[in-house]
């Protein structure tokens, strides 16, 4: 179990690799984007997205690895091989169901370190310690007001600015 997050891992060395993205250090770097990494496996897996090495057919979109090639294929097949046994609903990725599975379980397995508010999906944790962190990587383009999220942004902007709609 990692010591900062409390992410379990089934494997010491997952966790070894986990436990480099809280120090920040990133010594592999990849030559055609400048994107860098904190161990060598995913310098290599990135830069098979550089080569099409796999490439869809559909959109020509690449990707690291034929297991996510697959998976983005789904898009455009509109396969959704994953059924939630309570609802019904499909899902394209196992690890969605998982996260949608959460609804019914009322699990919220990710907490804050800071204040303690529990979440049922990783992502939604990392957002919330943003609020705490005072990170806000969104900056408005016409008058520098940031925000800590995407869609924070595109709403003012579309209410403030009258982007996308005329104004009223």
């Amino acid at each position: 179990m990692c010591t900062v997050c409390n992410k379990q891992f089934m494997t010491k060395r997952g966790l070894n690799y986990h436990r480099e993205r809280h120090t920040g250090e990133k010594l592999y770097s990849c030559t055609q984007c400048e994107k860098c990494f904190t161990n060598p496996n995913n310098l290599v897996t990135h830069m098979n997205g550089h080569t099409s090495k796999y490439k869809c057919s559909e959109c020509g979109k690449c990707f690291q690895s034929n297991s996510h090639l697959t998976v983005h294929s789904r898009i455009h097949s509109g396969v959704k091989p994953f059924e939630c046994s309570d609802c019904s609903k499909r899902f394209s990725r196992a690890a969605h169901l998982v996260v949608h599975s959460r609804v019914h379980s009322g699990e919220k397995p990710y907490n804050c370190h800071v204040c303690g508010k529990a979440f049922s999906a990783s992502q939604n944790l990392h957002l919330h310690v943003r609020v705490h962190m005072g990170d806000k990587p969104y900056k408005c383009s016409l008058c520098n007001k940031s925000f800590s999220q995407l869609p924070h942004l595109q709403s003012h902007k579309q209410h403030i600015h009258c982007y996308r709609k005329p104004c009223t």
